[in-house]
């Protein structure tokens, strides 16, 4: 029997539409001042309380409800409060994560943080997981989510190390990712499974499914805070580099031997404040974009290979393909860094991409970026203007539109 697979929208938009009288009645249980911070960070309202439609795309609890559908054929209502404690549980994450990473916005907006200030936003992610243990009522169901969060706590701590460490390894920083990203959503994935009457070590490969797309997403996510689109992302443009963060593009960049990698460790060490445009030049030239493509692509033929092992119905089979396809193929990134980069002027490195010293017309770089043909490429060839920052930046060509 033939399967119609469902678009990634439809299955988000039925995710958040089977959760949410669930997911606010969680939140409802919170103190008044709580429960107002918790609605504006779910986009729910604005910081005064009117109705607003911001809302996350409900990424993992999607796959939660997709891998209890390919255990037992339909959605399980025990999957339900299931895929909320998930949610929750991100959302305890990310408002820790733009405390300590210091970002702006989230979702498109002034980051929790910044409008409630530091100390409510911790709290306010401490009732976030405290609400998230309260969904489950199965022992086996909470020491999943548990084993994660602590996974989850070991990345983060090791991402926080590695700001200060002068040389980090590729197999430490996907060791972080994993726990950091990947933990979570291989809970997710096998809790969905749980709920439809698996046990915990029959539900272990889609564990394992969830985990490597987790790296795959962690991997695609990094390609973005380098040289996304706000519009896409909601952080601005290079914010990872502005920060020095060591993401995994940037680490393969340091541990690539290059002259290229050497420059980039120099700017990263240096005290003054870090040009965003060159240094992901830099990491381009190192062969970091290309790589951090290819081992996305790894990781996701590894969560695919692990999700056959399962042997999931066809109807959820075909879920989590456009579920996986969705998180690791954001923002036309499946060519990004497949071709060879301009050449780096080391000694002027803001001027370095300018069309007037390359020689290059626009759309020569966009073909070899792989955005060529792009609407705003396009756009910027018809009024014949070359903007470096465009290009610096990896915006150039791109469509102008995160989980």
């Amino acid at each position: 029997m033939s399967v119609i697979a469902r678009n990634a929208t439809l299955l988000l938009t039925e995710t958040r539409q089977l959760t949410s009288a669930a997911h606010r009645a969680a939140v409802d249980s919170l103190s008044p001042g709580l429960r107002h911070m918790a609605g504006y960070h779910a986009g729910w309202w604005d910081v005064s309380g009117n109705a607003a439609s911001t809302p996350g795309k409900a990424i993992r609890p999607a796959f939660t409800l997709a891998c209890a559908r390919a255990v037992g054929g339909c959605d399980p209502p025990a999957a339900i409060p299931v895929a909320v404690a998930v949610e929750l549980v991100h959302d305890f994450s990310l408002l820790h994560d733009d405390v300590m990473d210091g970002d702006l916005t989230r979702r498109h907006r002034p980051s929790a943080w910044t409008v409630f200030g530091t100390g409510q936003a911790i709290l306010l992610g401490d009732a976030m997981l405290a609400l998230a243990v309260e969904q489950l009522d199965d022992a086996g169901a909470t020491r999943v989510l548990a084993d994660a969060v602590r996974d989850l706590c070991e990345g983060q701590s090791a991402d926080v190390a590695f700001e200060s460490r002068s040389r980090v390894d590729v197999s430490e920083c996907l060791a972080m990712v994993e726990g950091k990203t990947g933990a979570l959503l291989g809970a997710a994935c096998q809790l969905g499974a749980m709920a439809a009457g698996l046990s915990a070590s029959s539900a272990v490969p889609y564990r394992v499914f969830g985990r490597e797309l987790g790296l795959a997403f962690q991997l695609v996510d990094d390609l973005l805070g380098i040289w996304g689109d706000p519009a896409v992302t909601g952080k601005p443009a290079g914010s990872d580099l502005a920060s020095r963060k060591k993401s995994l593009p940037v680490v393969f960049a340091l541990c690539s031997d290059t002259e290229a990698g050497s420059d980039l460790a120099a700017a990263y060490a240096a005290e003054a404040n870090l040009d965003t445009g060159y240094a992901a030049g830099l990491i381009e030239a190192a062969g970091g974009r290309a790589w951090a493509r290819s081992e996305a692509d790894r990781r996701t033929a590894a969560a695919l290979q692990a999700l056959t092992v399962a042997a999931p119905t066809p109807a959820g089979a075909a879920d989590l393909h456009t579920l996986a396809s969705l998180i690791t193929r954001r923002d036309s990134l499946t060519d990004a860094g497949t071709s060879a980069p301009p050449a780096v002027d080391r000694r002027r490195p803001a001027r370095s991409w300018r069309g007037a010293r390359t020689g290059i017309s626009c759309c020569v770089l966009c073909e070899r970026s792989g955005l060529h043909g792009a609407p705003s490429c396009m756009s910027w060839a018809a009024a014949g203007t070359w903007r470096a920052r465009r290009f610096r930046s990896g915006t150039h060509g791109r469509r102008t539109t995160r989980p």
